[in-house]
């Protein structure tokens, strides 16, 4: 859109005629996240609260369509990098979110347990390294306090307190287990994720030839890390009438787990009677229709 058309609509934005903010707010709505800087502005030059409000839900349209595109070009990528998936969900509440920053604390978490490890450590040793870094002297914990919050659902958030859900501080722990060359894998274990360290070369030698699945262990990021044996995990499915057990203990695609972290999100928002984003959450989680099969 040129620069003048774009003024005289924004110019519009204070008209009294509802009719006419409705022309011209569908116009605007048709741009993309570029035109921001000219709402913001008109937003500070002007004295009228019923045009800064109408520029406010402008803006913030705006976001949102920004972040659904990219989350439907993430969906869609062949990497479907963990980090900028959740970089992506943290959009939604903050469009603006420094996500330099966000990747540098990471990498600097990252080589301060890099430091630590050799190439003669098992996974086990390695995970037990990585545990006692995020858990014990980072300080890394479930936010018991205000579970519900939808704060503990953002990665930003969950680096500045410290504090996230089940499902934040499993992607958290999986973003920097896979930066340091460990396998992990999702699996949407029930109540809260359980990360499968996976190898298939290895859990043979492990656990036999005949062994029905890849992975050698699980962690539990919600209790600091610990460690749990296929055996174990099979038990309490059972022990708790979870069937089939494949479901909850095989791995799953990056793409489900970014799936139940908008879930997580969008129960937080109902949870707090946020009904405006939970509507905006579903509207995200209805990309993922037909996608979900794959691994």
């Amino acid at each position: 859109m040129r620069k003048s058309r774009l003024k005289a609509l924004i110019d519009l934005l204070d008209d009294p005629d509802n009719l006419v903010f409705e022309s011209v707010e569908r116009e605007l709505l048709k741009e993309n996240y570029s035109i921001i800087p000219a709402l913001e502005e008109k937003w500070e030059n002007s004295f009228d609260e019923t045009c800064q409000e109408r520029i406010e839900n402008l803006i913030q349209d705006l976001q949102f369509k920004k972040t659904k595109n990219l989350l439907k070009s993430w969906m869609f990528s062949r990497e479907k990098d963990l980090l900028e998936g959740f970089l992506t969900i943290d959009r939604f509440q903050y469009p603006d979110v420094n996500q330099a920053g966000v990747r540098h604390k990471i990498e600097k978490l990252k080589n301060e347990v890099w430091l630590e490890l050799n190439d003669s450590l098992t996974l086990l040793e390695k995970t037990t390294i990585l545990n006692h870094f995020l858990f014990n002297i980072h300080g890394f914990s479930i936010n018991h306090n205000n579970l519900q919050s939808p704060q503990n659902c953002y990665l930003n958030q969950l680096l500045d307190t410290k504090k996230g859900n089940p499902l934040s501080l499993s992607l958290f722990y999986t973003i920097v287990a896979r930066q340091l060359g460990l396998p992990a894998r999702f699996t949407d274990f029930p109540k809260n994720p359980l990360i499968a360290i996976v190898d298939g070369d290895l859990a043979k030698r492990v656990h036999g030839k005949d062994t029905p699945s890849d992975v050698l262990f699980y962690i539990n990021a919600s209790n600091k890390g610990s460690i749990a044996s296929r055996k174990e995990v099979n038990y309490h499915l059972k022990k708790n009438n979870y069937t089939p057990v494949e479901k909850f203990i095989e791995p799953l695609s990056d793409l489900s787990f970014i799936h139940r972290l908008l879930e997580t999100l969008c129960d937080s928002f109902r949870s707090v009677g946020f009904a405006e984003k939970e509507e905006r959450i579903e509207e995200l989680l209805s990309l993922f229709k037909g996608t979900m099969g794959e691994k």
